[in-house]
């Protein structure tokens, strides 16, 4: 549904009155001194959600700015209007050639088509439906389809040095449980090592099975410490992970999530070795390619959107973020479910979001967006704008799946150590790169009154500007 006039105009009174609103409250601007940051570096603003009073604060509203992760809130509103909180992502499967006596006498073919949460106990669940189907063993290949998206390279270290860590995977039409390998380590005492355990199994890389115990005991006082340090995993050599240390016996059992080292040939080696574990065989290879004009045998579905946006919220997933803005211009479906013939690009998805801007939030403001994650350099949003779209987004019939997404202050997700406010009162969106840290969401007040807050720190002390927004959140939670 489109914004009213109505609505519109009462935004746009909000929006012209940012010249009015007071100067910094002094608890801020003392504790942006102290983090040695100039008031020209910050951005901030402090409206009343529903647009119907001047704001509260306004300071540089409406310079555009790099938001980093908080330009998630654009990309999962975006989607919410444009293709509904019940929208999920289907994986077609096909089956080519006949079945007799448990072999498929022929190729098995899966094409992706988006799914951001396509992970190891999903892809083990499609699998099983092959099994279902009276599969055991295929005469042929296994085809995987990537197509429906543009190869979009990464460099996974290139933002926060971490190139270890599943969310900084490229997208990836047929995303397979991020690309990672989650290592869980159970230390058995009685034997003097730790076990550990592997997901998904991966075909042709050694993987070490336990590791010696070091250190204290458990219950010990000493906390668990260090154990990924402990442990000096090398992953350089893509057919082998190893441990050259040793796991710290004070340590609980723990998990370990890291990005395989060489992520084109991930769908391979996991889809391979997971159909091995499964008893499953394979007369020929796993294989990329395309699927050949035939009617899917099944599909799987992806959990709803409205569950998808709260991984990509919550947690800042930024490969699940640059998933679904890329999902947005995916061609349409046929009748019977499948994409029409073309492929999604982050170009396209960007002509599709300015579009929406422009007849959803009604201004020529919209966001320089570059992949619909944050994760850029060349994002540019102004505060005004990003609170508009958050007053569009709480008066519209999305606004319980939009906050239901967002950390909550003290609760969860990247916000939940954050205790300074009360349980509860703040749903915000974090973001955070080298030189930028920012935050933007709804704050409910003493008064009963709910407020957008948006705070950007553009600057290279900008991870220190923490505690300016804990006090100006803490301002605003404490109006009367």
């Amino acid at each position: 549904m489109f914004l009213s006039h109505g609505l519109l105009g009462a935004v746009s009174t909000v929006v012209c009155g940012l010249a009015l609103a007071q100067a910094l409250p002094p608890e801020v601007d003392a504790a942006l001194a102290r983090a040695k940051i100039p008031r020209d570096a910050v951005t901030l603003l402090v409206v009343d959600a529903e647009g119907k009073a001047r704001p509260r604060l306004s300071h540089r509203a409406n310079v555009p700015v790099n938001p980093a992760s908080v330009m998630k809130l654009v990309t999962t509103y975006a989607a919410l209007n444009l293709l509904g909180p019940a929208f999920t992502w289907r994986t077609p499967v096909f089956v080519e050639g006949a079945v007799r006596d448990g072999t498929l006498f022929g190729n098995l073919y899966i094409r992706g088509q988006g799914d951001p949460k396509l992970v190891a106990e999903r892809l083990w669940l499609l699998l099983r439906r092959v099994q279902g189907l009276g599969i055991d063993n295929i005469a042929g290949d296994i085809v995987l389809d990537r197509s429906a998206f543009e190869t979009v390279e990464v460099d996974p270290a290139s933002f926060d040095g971490e190139p270890l860590r599943p969310y900084n995977a490229a997208p990836d039409a047929l995303l397979l449980n991020f690309k990672s390998v989650l290592m869980t380590f159970v230390p058995d005492r009685s034997a003097n090592l730790a076990q550990v355990q592997f997901e998904p199994p991966l075909a042709g890389v050694q993987m070490q099975r336990s590791v010696r115990l070091a250190g204290g005991v458990a219950g010990a006082s000493a906390e668990c410490g260090d154990y990924r340090a402990a442990l000096k995993a090398d992953f350089s050599d893509a057919t082998r992970i190893r441990f050259d240390g040793a796991y710290l016996a004070s340590c609980a059992e723990k998990v370990w999530p890291v990005a395989y080292a060489d992520p084109k040939s991930y769908s391979v080696r996991a889809v391979a070795g997971l159909w091995h574990e499964m008893g499953g065989k394979l007369m020929g290879t796993v294989r990329e390619g395309r699927v050949p004009e035939l009617a899917p045998a099944f599909e799987m579905s992806s959990p709803p959107l409205a569950e998808v946006i709260r991984d990509i919220n919550k947690y800042s997933n930024n490969v699940m973020a640059q998933q679904l803005f890329l999902t947005l211009s995916l061609p349409a479906r046929d009748p019977n479910g499948q994409l029409e013939s073309g492929v999604a690009t982050q170009a396209a998805s960007r002509d599709v979001v300015r579009r929406w801007w422009k007849e959803r939030i009604g201004t020529d403001d919209a966001p320089l967006l570059d992949n619909g994650s944050g994760l850029s350099r060349q994002d540019r949003i102004s505060a005004q704008a990003l609170a508009r779209l958050l007053q569009t987004a709480y008066r519209s019939p999305w606004m319980p799946e939009l906050m239901a997404s967002l950390p909550i202050a003290g609760v969860d997700g990247t916000l939940k150590n954050r205790r300074a406010l009360p349980e509860g009162s703040a749903h915000l969106k974090t973001g955070s790169l080298r030189d930028i840290s920012a935050v933007a969401g709804y704050v409910l007040a003493a008064s009963g009154k709910r407020y957008v807050v948006v705070a950007i720190a553009n600057h290279p002390n900008a991870k220190a500007a923490r505690p300016a927004f804990d006090a100006l959140l803490d301002w605003v939670v404490r109006d009367n």
